[in-house]
């Protein structure tokens, strides 16, 4: 197994490059006692993936080395029904499968929650044949950098993400959360994969499955956050994306979008089932037609008055990701005036972001 240890010496290096910021900080817990952070928690969004290819031990200890008190697994399936982190079931992108001429029958085009897609998907390898994959940055384009690692990491399971963040926190001397979702969960169990039982069964097998774990669960389905309420006592986390609907809803032939669930009527319903909401950017601040930021949406305070916690995803830090009002140039890959960014989120309250430089969202939390 590749190893995926960052050493001091490596981190060092990092931080004297000026391409990380090493801090100590660290949240408290939750709306029960062990997430309820002193200020915002940070969410290693794939791990620390603006630095490393995503969802890899790599990333996610970096992430946890630069102050994330969180790191995010995305949760698919294999063949055999191990739980596997990768952003998507279909990896062409994100792992080096298309030059594996032993695979390359493997290639097929799927229907996806309504889009079809031709790849590779994780449910047609075993997690041996999996491992045998290496992982490669996913946005090439505007991560050169990352570049660098492709070919070095292997396709991680959701335990071997738990194994790493149990090592971490001894390490570090604080406890670093998980904070998995779990991907396309219709798809997923109408081809008999279906990803509840299996996260179920790791939580419970680790210990986590309690009301005191560091451990948020987050879907954009709606169905299988009621379902899992019956067998989990951590906090559930409804997405919410920029548009669209829940695919479950659009399955069922409910007529209801993401806009529905956070009207005043939407958010009470999320309450009887999940704990807070995780929101795209956009539905806290809104941008305009030249991407410039508008005032702020009464999101946060509409979910807090309804006792729901409220995190924001995803803040990077290159330009092409950036509102209009902190890009630096017109190079996409550059970074922009982040911190501005982060400054203008904060002041709305919320209580949480993914980012994909954790180490740039706890400093800008620890100036706020």
């Amino acid at each position: 197994m590749v190893r995926t240890r960052i050493v001091g010496a490596a981190l060092a290096a990092l931080a004297v490059a000026g391409v990380v910021t090493v801090s100590s900080a660290s949240a408290q817990s939750d709306v029960a006692g062990a997430h309820k952070p002193k200020g915002p928690i940070v969410i290693g969004h794939r791990g620390a993936s603006g630095y490393r290819p995503e969802h890899t031990l790599a990333a996610y200890e970096l992430a946890a080395r630069t102050g994330a008190d969180y790191v995010e697994p995305d949760l698919v399936s294999t063949k055999d029904g191990v739980l596997v982190a990768r952003h998507e079931n279909e990896i062409g992108g994100t792992t080096d499968v298309a030059a594996k001429p032993e695979f390359a029958g493997r290639k097929t085009t799927k229907v996806v929650d309504g889009a079809s897609i031709t790849g590779w998907f994780t449910e047609d390898f075993t997690l041996a044949e999996l491992k045998t994959l290496r992982a490669k940055e996913r946005i090439p384009e505007i991560r050169p950098r990352n570049t660098l690692y492709d070919g070095r990491y292997e396709v991680p399971t959701l335990q071997e993400v738990i194994d790493l963040t149990r090592r971490l926190s001894r390490e570090l001397g604080r406890d670093i959360g998980i904070y998995p979702e779990t991907k396309h969960p219709t798809y997923f169990q109408d081809i008999k994969l279906a990803l509840e039982p299996k996260l179920v069964d790791v939580l419970n097998r680790n210990g986590l499955n309690r009301h005191n774990a560091k451990v948020y669960v987050q879907s954009f389905e709606v169905a299988n956050l009621k379902e899992l309420r019956k067998s989990l006592r951590v906090p559930l986390v409804q997405l919410i994306n920029s548009s669209g609907a829940p695919y479950d809803f659009v399955k069922a032939g409910d007529k209801r979008t993401y806009s529905d669930l956070v009207t005043p009527d939407g958010l009470r319903e999320i309450r009887t089932y999940a704990h807070g909401v995780g929101a795209a950017k956009d539905r806290i601040i809104p941008r305009n037609a030249q991407g410039f930021l508008q005032s702020p949406t009464t999101l946060v305070r509409d979910a807090h008055t309804r006792g729901l916690i409220v995190h924001a995803w995803t803040f990077r830090n290159e330009n092409a990701f950036l509102p209009a009002d902190f890009r630096t140039s017109t190079d996409p890959a550059a970074y922009g005036r982040a911190f501005e960014e982060y400054a203008k989120f904060y002041a709305t309250g919320l209580d949480g972001v993914f980012a994909d430089n954790p180490d740039t969202a706890v400093e800008a939390r620890s100036t706020r």
